[in-house]
């Protein structure tokens, strides 16, 4: 898998005693490619290092495994996390649980395209470089999916990333 691309990087903002990533990302596709890109097992298998399995509506509990090659390329063998979908309006909103992060999808149509806004707010309170890196990844491989490719987040190294937003969280802190 090809590096990652420098999209614009991630907001990395202090909220009270949480920390939130904020991602905006312009896509040539409709809403409607966007949301079953963002929604459906079929095609989170190539961006996200999970599955969700549960019904998709507001309320729903689902069950978040990670899909085998990522479990197996950090040597993940607790059980699935789990979490809630807050907010279901498609093709515009997008919010759930995973664990203690809350993550928010918002799309808008832009010209022939979508702006998608992921935001999260992580559950922990200490500055989670990892996390922010992954998400940079993830939304590159899932431009990549609506583009036709294939991949998963367990092929790609996440090094670059990890020193970029280092550096980011730094910033935030006033470092």
């Amino acid at each position: 898998m090809s590096p990652p691309t420098l999209d614009p990087l991630g907001e990395v903002r202090r909220d009270g005693d949480r920390w939130s990533l904020r991602y905006v990302r312009l896509l040539r596709h409709s809403p409607e490619k966007v949301w079953a890109a963002i929604t459906r097992s079929e095609h989170l298998a190539h961006w996200l290092p999970c599955d969700m399995i549960g019904e998709r509506r507001a309320g729903a509990r689902v069950e978040l495994p990670f899909w085998p090659e990522t479990a197996q390329k950090v040597g993940l063998t607790d059980p699935p996390l789990l979490g809630e979908i807050r907010v279901w309006d498609p093709p515009h909103v997008f919010e759930w649980t995973w664990d203690v992060d809350l993550l928010r999808f918002e799309l808008a149509p832009e010209g022939e395209g979508t702006r998608l806004t992921f935001t999260t707010w992580l559950g922990a309170s200490e500055a989670d470089v990892d996390t922010a890196s992954g998400y940079h990844i993830c939304l590159d491989l899932l431009r990549a999916r609506l583009e036709g490719a294939s991949g998963s987040t367990a092929a790609v190294d996440s090094a670059p990333m990890r020193a970029v937003y280092s550096a980011a969280f730094e910033r935030a802190q006033g470092g």
